[in-house]
């Protein structure tokens, strides 16, 4: 996958279209990524002993690889992601300015 945990990303699709986040957790089988505050349900919850009074709370929920750009660190544009091999080692490289992401 080339989109790693921290990355900076902008949605294109969807509910939260146009907004920019950090990548918390990536789910490499599943192809999908968590972004802190984006894909937001609310789940109603009984009551427990973390929860005593129940009630309704808000979940991020993953969301899917392909409604996602990465945004370039240098250049600061989304941007797609190539890959260069520099001794031994592959890099990811914006597609726009070939800085190293």
């Amino acid at each position: 996958m080339k989109i790693k945990k921290g990355d900076k990303i902008k949605i294109t699709i969807g509910k939260n279209k146009g907004k920019t986040g950090v990548v918390e957790k990536v789910y490499k089988n599943s192809n999908k990524v968590l972004v802190t505050g984006m894909n937001m349900y609310k789940r109603h919850v009984k009551k427990n002993e973390k929860m005593p009074q129940g009630g309704i709370v808000e979940i991020p929920r993953p969301m899917d690889v392909s409604k996602l750009n990465l945004v370039c660190p240098k250049c600061g544009k989304i941007t797609r992601i190539g890959f260069k091999i520099e001794k031994n080692k592959k890099i990811r490289i914006c597609r726009k300015c070939d800085s190293k992401i």
